[in-house]
C-alpha cells in the first residue's frame, strides 16, 4: 500500500497543500491566495490569520480532492516563506501585530546604525548573514519598540516569536510545540550556525529577550501531532508534524541536491540560488550568505546562498500594478512576440537589491525606453531582469571559487520557456528543469517522510527526481556579453535611488 505525505507550502502570496505518494508523485494539490498589505512604501505585511486560514483551507481542499482519509496521511511537512516575522501572546495565541514580511525594508535605518557600530563582522562570523532588513532580528526589535506594551510583555515572558513555520506548528499542535527548525532559525540574525544555538550576544545587540525564542530543532523529526478541535481538520487529528525547512532549503533537497557542489535556483516571488557545501561552513567574499541547509539524522548540511528580492513578484506587478497583462502566461506570449528587448531593461528593485549588491536603497527602474517601445518589450525586459539577477548570483559564486556545471531550476516562474532559454544564454550553462517543478513542497514532504519512515535515506530522494527539459545556450557569446553590459548600466541607474 502506498504511503502519503502532505506538504504545506506557505508562500509569500499564497498557501498550498500538496499530497505526495511514496514515489514523489503528486496525488492532489490545493492553493489559496491571501492579502498583501503595504502600509507605506517598501513596507510589506501579512495578517497572520490570513496565513493560517489560507493554509488550513488548502489542507482541507487537498485532502478532499485526493479522495484519501486523514488516516492515510503518514506525516505532514512544512516549508515556508523565510524571515517573515510574527510575535504573539503565549497564553492567548493572538498576534500583537501583523507579520512583517521578508521583503519589508522598514528597518533599513536600524541596520545602518548596527553597521556604523562595527557589528557586521561579528554578525557574519556567527550567523553567516549580512546585517540587512531582510532578516528577522531587526523586525522583532521593531515590533517590540513600536507596538504599545510589547516590550514590557516580552520581557515578562508573555510573548513568543516565530517565523511562519513556528506559527503554523504552534497552531496545528494546539500551542503544544513552539519550535523553529535549524534552517529557518539560521535566517533570523540571532542564531549561531556554528554551534546551532540561539546567541545571547546577538539577542542583546537587538534587545530581543531570549524567552521569546522557539526551541531550535532538526529538520526531520516529530514536533507534535495535529490537535483535535481545529475547524475543518478533524480528519487529520493525530497525524504527526515531523518535517520543516525554509522554502529555499526545502527546494534544494527536493531537487536532489544532496551532494556537495550541487546547486538549484527557485523562481518564486523572489529568486534564490543555493549550493550544497556539505559539512563545510563556507565564507563568501562576494556578498553571498552562509545558511544551514538542513540537519537530518544528526548530520548538518550547509549551503551558500544568493537572494533576489523580486522575481515572480515582478510579473505580478505587470499584471496588478501596471495592468499591461492579465495572466503570467500572457507575459510569456508578449515576450516571445518580439525578437529582443528593444534596448529596454527593467531592474525590479522594488524593495531594494539583494546579493551581491545588498543595496537597501535601490529602487525599480525601466531604462532604454523609446517611442518604439511596447508592452511586449517591457514584458521581455521583466523576464530578462529576473535572469540577469540570477546570473549576478552565480557569477558571485564563481568568484568565491565554486564552479557550476548545471543549474537545476524550479518554482512557479520556471514554467517560462522564454525566460529559461535566456537564462541559459546569459549564463552559458545548461538549465535543468525537473518533471515535477513543485520541488519546494517535495522537499518538505521528504523531510517529513524520512522521519515517518516513508523513505529510508537521502539517496532514495535523489533517485526520485526526473528531468523534463534541458535548455542549452543558443545566443552568440558576443551578444550575451553586450546584453549583460546593458544590464550593469541599468543596475547603476537603480542603485542607491532613495539616498539621492
Amino acid at each position: 500500500m502506498s504511503k502519503y505525505v502532505m506538504a504545506l507550502d506557505q508562500g509569500t502570496t499564497s498557501s498550498r497543500a500538496i499530497i505526495f505518494d511514496d514515489t514523489g508523485g503528486i496525488v492532489a494539490a490545493a492553493q489559496n491566495t491571501f492579502r498583501q498589505i503595504y502600509p507605506r512604501p517598501a513596507w510589506v505585511e501579512h495578517d497572520p490569520y490570513d496565513i493560517l486560514a489560507s493554509e488550513f483551507a488548502s489542507m482541507r481542499d487537498a485532502l478532499q480532492k485526493s479522495g484519501l482519509r486523514g488516516s492515510d496521511i503518514s506525516a505532514i511537512g512544512i516549508t515556508n516563506q523565510r524571515e517573515t516575522t510574527l510575535v504573539w501572546d503565549r497564553e492567548t495565541g493572538m498576534p500583537v501585530y501583523n507579520a512583517i514580511v521578508w521583503q519589508c525594508r522598514r528597518t533599513a535605518d536600524m541596520c545602518d546604525t548596527l553597521k556604523a557600530a562595527g557589528l557586521e563582522e561579528k554578525v557574519r562570523e556567527k550567523t553567516g548573514l549580512l546585517i540587512d532588513a531582510y532578516f528577522s532580528g531587526t523586525k522583532i526589535k521593531w515590533i517590540l519598540d513600536n507596538v504599545s506594551g510589547a516590550r514590557e510583555r516580552a520581557e515578562a515572558g508573555l510573548l513568543s516569536f516565530g517565523t511562519v513555520e513556528s506559527w503554523l506548528i504552534w497552531k496545528l499542535t494546539g500551542g503544544r510545540a513552539h519550535i523553529s527548525d535549524y534552517s529557518n532559525a539560521s535566517r533570523t540574525m540571532l542564531f549561531n550556525i556554528n554551534t546551532l544555538e540561539w546567541d545571547g550576544e546577538l539577542c542583546d545587540m537587538l534587545s530581543v529577550p531570549m524567552s521569546m525564542l522557539p526551541k531550535a530543532v532538526p529538520n526531520s523529526m516529530e514536533y507534535g501531532v495535529v490537535a483535535s478541535g481545529i475547524d475543518g481538520l478533524g480528519q487529520l487529528a493525530g497525524v504527526p508534524v515531523c518535517g520543516a525547512a525554509g522554502d529555499q532549503q526545502a527546494a534544494l533537497l527536493g531537487q536532489g541536491c544532496i551532494s556537495k557542489g550541487e546547486a538549484k535556483n527557485t523562481y518564486g516571488t523572489g529568486c534564490f540560488t543555493l549550493m550544497n557545501t556539505g559539512a563545510d561552513v563556507p565564507k563568501s567574499s562576494s556578498g553571498l550568505l552562509t545558511t544551514v541547509a538542513w540537519q537530518i539524522g544528526g548530520k548538518t548540511t550547509y549551503a551558500l546562498e544568493g537572494s533576489v528580492f523580486n522575481a515572480g513578484s515582478t510579473i505580478q506587478w505587470l499584471r496588478d500594478g501596471l495592468g499591461i497583462i492579465s495572466t503570467a502566461r500572457e507575459c510569456d506570449t508578449l515576450a516571445e512576440s518580439v525578437p529582443d528587448n528593444g534596448g529596454v531593461y527593467l531592474v525590479p528593485a522594488f524593495t531594494g537589491l539583494g546579493a551581491p549588491y545588498w543595496d537597501m536603497y535601490a529602487r525599480g527602474t525601466i531604462t532604454g525606453l523609446t517611442r518604439g517601445s511596447t508592452r511586449a518589450h517591457i514584458c521581455r525586459a521583466a523576464l530578462e531582469g529576473i535572469a540577469y539577477q540570477v546570473k549576478d548570483l552565480l557569477d558571485a559564486m564563481e568568484r568565491d571559487g565554486v564552479e557550476l556545471s548545471v543549474l537545476k531550476v524550479d518554482g512557479g516562474a520556471s514554467v517560462s520557456d522564454v525566460m529559461l532559454q535566456f537564462q541559459s544564454d546569459v549564463l552559458r550553462k545548461p538549465i535543468d528543469r525537473p518533471r515535477i517543478v513543485e520541488t519546494t513542497a517535495l522537499g518538505a514532504a521528504f523531510l517529513a517522510g524520512l522521519a515517518a519512515g516513508v523513505w529510508s535515506g537521502t539517496d532514495d530522494l535523489a533517485r526520485l527526481r526526473e528531468c523534463e527539459r534541458i535548455f542549452l545556450p543558443q545566443m552568440g557569446s558576443a551578444e550575451a556579453i553586450s546584453c549583460c553590459d546593458g544590464w550593469r548600466r541599468a543596475v547603476g541607474c537603480a542603485a542607491g535611488w532613495t539616498k539621492h
